[in-house]
């Protein structure tokens, strides 16, 4: 058996100059956000504490709770909104093509009858509101003649709705059946937000013109605007408010977050001003926030999200961030510290630790986009797509200045000699590199394409695996290498190569599907009919004892077969993630852990049955 025992969740998809938006439960303190075609749910008492959801067909842009906790309503950029039950499984309720372009918000109705969705459409169908059961239309929301990017449900009779857009409207409707009743012109830009206070009284308009307006949620006139005074220096993307219904919290480009007092007479005066800054770059920009009963929370562009205390906005807050694209390398960096690195092709490496989470994030983009990232003694060596290798040390919390090496062709596997760690192999597709440090000993053409390859830890054998299926076995001298073996099991392009921890056995997988376990000395297969993938096997890895060999597929498992055992006593981890597994280390004898398209890490506790 194997069982999840941690989920290390992705970062909320962002976009430059948008907002984006993070919903909450207020019962349980669950939040929900989105990342490429999930919806991560999350706890902030723990946030450790993760589900998600994987059923839409195209990216999901936003996700809310019904009022009383039970559904979820999420949306995507096929403008198609799905209802399911936050219990049993997920199981979807209803599906309603609601526009005909992307949803950039949607509200449920106070009494969880009518939802509100808005963003792009065809002609002059930008919002839409429907019954949640039906789908059916409840009225017409005329007024706008561009993409609205934010919508609100009055959460108190008599019913409201509001709308705003890239238009620079607001647009206040009665009903239901909903009508358009006025247009509210008071912003010179984009209107990024709107949001009703939770008592119903008032509502805020939060634009890229820097202004934030108060409105009377019942007849939609203007009140006062949040002061210029501390104000915002860049576009306010997103706007909450608390729950006494007597405070919002707003971010903006500048890089900033404000708590504003909101007063009788409707106008708003800055009370604290939060910096979640780190490096204070373009990622630093804040996209979203959301006040979550004691908590305050912000997003930034570059996905981190930052979670503060509302009753003491004083304390440093809680940083929380994960991947956004493919994690397609994962491996331990020291096993006496038990800390995992993950890097994925957009350049983020992220440092975690077992039981903690999210430890850090290292600037990968001085590599640019990262292919292959391998430990060493006291660094890592990593390869990109533009030919590079990089011996990066590892000093303290960050990665040290590297030595770069042009290798003349793009990596396709990196291996380094853990007893000689100056000494690494690169796989090209035309045969190998041998570094000595960060100089290159010898580029020797093996005369077949290669597709994977792996160094002894003791730097005298090499495994090289080609495109046709083969392995060829060299002895390594120097800066010259002499073929001893070629073995023929295989029938597709090798993907990849691994030794046992003890040197007495080496793995290989391919793209059709099959493992091998074979003896190093004999060269005789250990372990018969690895066949139990059914799709492409992007990586292996081995127990710390070399016992267990355990595979990542194309085809979302992770397998764990034990050498000696027969095969079909497997255990299998199905769905170990949405679009493939492409990581896979051992952190110890009991626990495993993957990553994969979903952009997430998780660890499984290997139980013995």
């Amino acid at each position: 058996m194997a069982k999840l025992s941690e989920t290390y969740a992705c970062a909320p998809s962002t976009e430059r100059g948008r907002g984006i938006l993070i919903s909450g439960d207020a019962k349980t303190n669950n939040i929900l956000y989105c990342t490429a075609r999930s919806v991560i749910i999350r706890n902030l008492d723990n946030p450790l504490q993760i589900s998600v959801y994987g059923e839409h067909a195209y990216p999901v842009t936003v996700a809310r709770y019904s009022p009383n906790g039970e559904w979820i309503a999420s949306a995507d950029v096929s403008g198609t909104i799905r209802i399911w039950g936050t219990h049993n499984d997920f199981v979807l309720k209803n599906e309603f093509r609601v526009l005909s372009g992307r949803i950039d918000d949607l509200q449920w109705s106070f009494d969880g009858m009518r939802i509100v969705a808005c963003g792009d459409g065809k002609g002059k169908s930008f919002v839409r509101a429907f019954m949640w059961d039906s789908g059916s239309t409840v009225g017409d929301f005329d007024g706008h003649s561009r993409r609205v990017l934010s919508c609100a449900f009055k959460p108190t009779r008599p019913f409201r709705i509001v709308t705003c857009g890239e238009d620079f409207l607001a647009n206040f409707y009665e009903g239901p059946p909903f009508k358009f009743s006025m247009s509210i012109r008071d912003h010179s830009n984009f209107v990024n937000c709107v949001r009703f206070s939770p008592d119903g009284t008032k509502f805020i308009t939060v634009s890229s013109d820097r202004k934030g307006i108060i409105y009377d949620g019942k007849t939609g006139n203007k009140l006062g605007e949040l002061s210029p005074e501390d104000g915002h220096k860049g576009s306010i993307y997103a706007v909450s408010w608390g729950p006494d219904s007597k405070q919002v919290v707003t971010v903006s480009a500048d890089k900033a977050a404000k708590i504003w007092d909101i007063l009788e007479d409707g106008s708003g005066k800055v009370n604290k001003t939060l910096e979640c800054s780190e490096s204070g770059g373009v990622e630093e920009m804040l996209v979203c926030c959301l006040w979550q009963n004691d908590f305050v929370l912000t997003v930034s562009l570059g996905g981190t999200i930052c979670l503060y205390s509302a009753k003491d906005l004083d304390k440093s807050p809680v940083s929380l961030s994960g991947h956004m694209k493919n994690v397609t390398v994962l491996t331990l960096l020291n096993r006496s510290e038990k800390m995992l690195l993950s890097s994925s092709y957009d350049g983020v490496i992220i440092r975690w630790i077992p039981g903690m989470g999210y430890s850090g994030k290292f600037d990968g983009k001085q590599f640019g986009l990262i292919k292959l990232l391998v430990p060493g003694k006291d660094e890592v060596v990593a390869a990109g797509f533009d030919n590079k290798v990089f011996r990066v040390p590892l000093e303290g919390d960050n990665f040290g200045p590297g030595d770069t090496v042009d290798v003349g062709s793009q990596p396709k596997d990196v291996s380094v000699a853990l007893n000689s760690p100056e000494l690494a192999l690169i796989a090209i597709e035309s045969g190998i590199v041998l570094l000595n440090g960060s100089k290159i000993v010898s580029t020797i053409n093996l005369g077949f394409t290669v597709s994977a390859a792996t160094i002894s830890p003791d730097g005298s054998e090499a495994i090289v695996g080609g495109q046709d299926g083969k392995l060829r076995i060299y002895t390594v001298s120097g800066d010259t290498v002499k073929k001893e073996s070629v073995l023929e099991k295989h029938r597709g392009a090798i993907t990849a190569i691994r030794y046992s921890p003890d040197f007495s056995m080496f793995a290989s997988a391919d793209l059709n599907r099959e493992a091998v376990v074979w003896d190093r000395v004999s060269k005789e297969v250990k372990v018969n009919n690895m066949l139990f993938n059914t799709a492409r096997i992007n990586c292996l890895a081995w127990s710390p004892d070399s016992t267990l060999v355990a595979t990542g597929s194309l085809d979302t498992c992770v397998i764990i077969y034990e050498v000696g055992k027969p095969a079909s006593s497997r255990r299998t981890i199905k769905g170990a993630h949405l679009g493939g597994v492409y990581g896979l280390t051992f952190i110890d004898q009991e626990r495993v852990a993957s990553s994969g398209e979903d952009s997430c890490v998780r660890v499984w506790s290997l139980i013995s049955e």
